[in-house]
């Protein structure tokens, strides 16, 4: 089914690296999860309404939370397109972390209700009618969110959204905290518990415990946390792969939105080498890194290699830091640099 709804509703699927097919696959991900969320919604609260179910209900309330989030979410794709200008050079990527925000506010909100009229049939019981209809809906409300979790889960790797993955992850919450509420129904049944409200009240916790995860979540790139570990290995990585390069320092990664990373860097070449040649090397490799969509901008240290005194004091160095601390530390030397015009 994911296949399908690709093929047929993104142009140019393939190119998940170009900016307005990935604004069609967070469109189409939001339309989808909209549509079965007002539909598991309005089902669940029908039949919560109708056998005076409370855990039903919160379930469909938070099924219709997840069709705000859903629309916020929307719109958090349609203005992080929107291209660079005079005022915002870097973009509007992040509006993508702002939707996000705004969601989790949405989620506590609803978590903080439920819970009130969860306790309120936890303090004043009132019996809950057993229907097959109930039992039915809340099964296909299962399978519904289970493909959902997949369907976001399987776009966010796609485009690298970190917004899908934490609604696949939201999918799949809904799908535990639903099979509380059947399982609380179908004990009722059995026992004879008034077990409604205390569901209710832990559906609501759960709610509460996912919208403050998200909120983190959201609130560390805007605040600025540091780089994916993984990312900075293969940008150090992919530079002294290139022939000629010695060494990489000052590394410095800025996030500005989902797919809108830009990076410094200080590379250490020969200084004997052809400072032209050199300079090509240089534009090369920030050519190539364009093409996976990452700017970086490459500072030229020179280093002396063919100084005995300065090879010798290197090799001092470097034994005495691996003596003290071992690889926990590495070193850089750049023996006489022109720039600085003295000793390094």
């Amino acid at each position: 089914m994911t296949d399908f709804l690709v093929r047929h509703f993104i142009k140019d699927h393939e190119r998940t690296g170009d900016a307005a097919v990935r604004t069609a696959y967070g469109n189409l991900a939001g339309i989808v999860c909209i549509l079965c969320n007002l539909l598991l919604a309005g089902g669940k609260m029908a039949a919560g309404f109708l056998f005076g179910s409370i855990s039903i209900t919160a379930d469909g309330l938070n099924n219709l939370s997840d069709a705000s989030s859903n629309v916020v979410s929307l719109m958090g794709f349609r203005l992080a397109s929107r291209p660079a200008d005079e005022e915002h050079p870097y973009g509007h990527g992040r509006y993508e972390y702002l939707a996000g925000l705004v969601v989790a506010a949405m989620i506590l909100l609803i978590g903080v209700e439920l819970a009130k009229s969860s306790l309120e049939k936890i303090l004043h019981p009132t019996p809950v009618e057993f229907s097959l209809l109930s039992v039915a809906v809340l099964v296909a409300s299962i399978l519904v969110k289970f493909w959902m979790s997949a369907f976001n889960r399987r776009l966010g790797k796609l485009i690298h959204s970190g917004t899908l993955e934490a609604t696949a992850a939201d999918s799949r919450n809904d799908v535990i905290s639903t099979a509380a509420v059947l399982i609380a129904l179908v004990l009722g049944k059995v026992t004879g518990l008034e077990l409604d409200g205390w569901m209710g009240m832990g559906v609501a916790l759960f709610i509460l415990y996912s919208g403050f995860g998200l909120m983190r979540e959201t609130i560390d790139p805007l605040l600025g946390s540091a780089p994916d570990p993984e990312l900075v290995h293969h940008i150090r990585q992919k530079v002294l792969s290139y022939p000629g390069v010695l060494g990489v320092h000052d590394l410095m990664i800025h996030d500005y939105g989902p797919g809108r990373q830009f990076a410094s860097l200080h590379v250490e070449m020969a200084a004997e080498a052809d400072v032209l040649e050199s300079h090509e090397l240089i534009d090369t490799i920030e050519r190539d890194f364009r093409a996976e969509r990452l700017e970086v901008l490459i500072h030229f240290d020179p280093v002396v290699t063919q100084d005995e005194q300065v090879n010798q004091a290197r090799s001092k160095l470097t034994q005495i830091v691996q003596e003290r601390w071992g690889d926990r530390v590495s070193i850089q030397i750049c023996g006489w640099c022109p720039a600085r015009n003295g000793s390094t």
